[in-house]
């Protein structure tokens, strides 16, 4: 006769309860064997700690030396370069010779004007010399007929006493007046025509001289030329970027060099763009040389960015080092504002990247970086002004964000 056997029921929920807990640490290593984020190799990353701190508002830019005052050297005058009395890095003084070149064209000119000239002044002298010979002429008719209207006078005079007493006739009396008449008239005529003689002398002389003035003008002015020929220095100083060649031509407005002030220097330097409204003429400024510290203040702001930055120059306020050259650079401090109390970041290559508008924030144990949005401030060379979205101890990736794009996490692999 058959026995019933009772099912292992508790065997079933064994395998079963073995079956889950299988799943169960499988699903588990999955989760953590599956990359949480971009991963990223936490040797290369340069991590920095948001702490609080005083804020100092200046920065540090690489500056030059450059000459205070410069003149600049153009060609006014196309030629040859027939001598050069003077070499690139002299000391030159006002009026020293630096070289010479030729143009037979302006040579030509200046005989051509000179001729011009010595005609017009040879042309003023015969006018003035007619003009003498026609004045005395005239004035010679005039004392003639002045005479011969005295004459007139005094006899019509006479003629007409005798007249009244009766020893001539009437007709005598009239022929007698009008001889006077003729007179008077013949020298009021030659009085208008000696006026009118004049007034035509003086204007030819005017015009005349006029024009000898425009010629006087233009010889100065191709005497001028000429004489720049031979190139002086305007001022004194240092000759620099000076390299010219005998035999070289030159063109007009071709630059040849310049002459720097040897002893006096100023500072220019690049700026990043993100100080350019915060940037001021009269902003205080120093550089250090030898343990020395020298007073700086920016003279002049150039706002034109290029690769995003721009140019300041900077004057010496209370001396300068007493060894400088052109070129040699400097490190400048520049004050920007008085320091002050605020939760500071280093500074770092992922504020090219983020603008400071996010940054990528570190969790408790170091192998994970979420990114966050954050709002700061005021910034120098070392530190950054965290304003929102940080507080102190957080830890924040400071390196480059270049190559994470826009990934929200980060999986940082030891």
């Amino acid at each position: 006769m058959d026995t019933v056997v009772p099912r292992r029921r508790g065997r079933r929920i064994a395998i079963a309860v073995g079956v889950v807990a299988a799943l169960v640490v499988a699903a588990y290593a999955l989760w953590a064997w599956i990359p949480r984020g971009l991963q990223i190799d936490g040797a290369d990353l340069r991590i920095g700690q948001a702490a609080r701190g005083v804020f100092v508002d200046d920065i540090i830019v690489r500056a030059n030396a450059e000459p205070l005052n410069s003149v600049i050297l153009d060609a006014v005058e196309s030629g040859r370069v027939e001598e050069v009395f003077a070499a690139d890095g002299a000391l030159v003084k006002k009026g020293q010779l630096l070289f010479r070149i030729s143009n037979p064209q302006r040579n030509l000119e200046l005989l051509a004007r000179q001729y011009e000239h010595s005609v017009s002044i040879f042309n003023l002298s015969n006018l003035r010399v007619q003009q003498e010979a026609s004045a005395s002429d005239h004035q010679r008719r005039l004392d003639d007929l002045q005479f011969a209207l005295d004459q007139a006078r005094k006899q019509h005079a006479r003629n007409v006493r005798l007249a009244a007493q009766g020893f001539i006739s009437s007709v005598a009396l009239e022929e007698s007046e009008d001889r006077l008449a003729k007179q008077e008239q013949a020298y009021q005529q030659e009085q208008r025509s000696n006026a009118a003689e004049t007034r035509v002398r003086q204007s030819a002389e005017q015009q005349l001289e006029s024009s000898i003035q425009g010629l006087n003008s233009g010889l100065k002015l191709v005497s001028a030329t000429v004489d720049a020929l031979a190139v002086r220095a305007p001022a004194d100083g240092r000759l620099t970027n000076f390299r010219l060649q005998i035999g070289e031509s030159i063109a007009t407005g071709k630059n040849i060099g310049r002459i720097d002030d040897p002893a006096r220097f100023k500072l220019t330097a690049s700026v990043d763009e993100y100080y350019l409204n915060r940037m001021a003429v009269g902003r205080h400024g120093s550089v250090q040389q030898d343990g020395h510290r020298y007073a700086a203040d920016i003279s002049t702001i150039y706002p034109q960015i290029k690769d995003g930055r721009f140019t300041v120059e900077m004057v010496f306020t209370d001396g300068q080092p007493p060894v400088l050259n052109p070129g040699q650079g400097l490190d400048a401090r520049i004050t920007l504002g008085e320091p002050a109390s605020a939760l500071l970041l280093p500074n770092g290559a992922f504020i090219n990247d983020s603008g400071g508008a996010w940054v990528y924030v570190l969790d408790a144990d170091g192998r994970h970086a979420e990114r966050r949005a954050v709002r700061t401030g005021r910034r120098n060379n070392s530190q950054i002004e965290v304003l929102e979205g940080l507080t102190a101890g957080d830890k924040v990736i400071l390196s480059s964000y270049a190559a994470y794009g826009n990934s929200p996490r980060l999986q940082i692999t030891q």
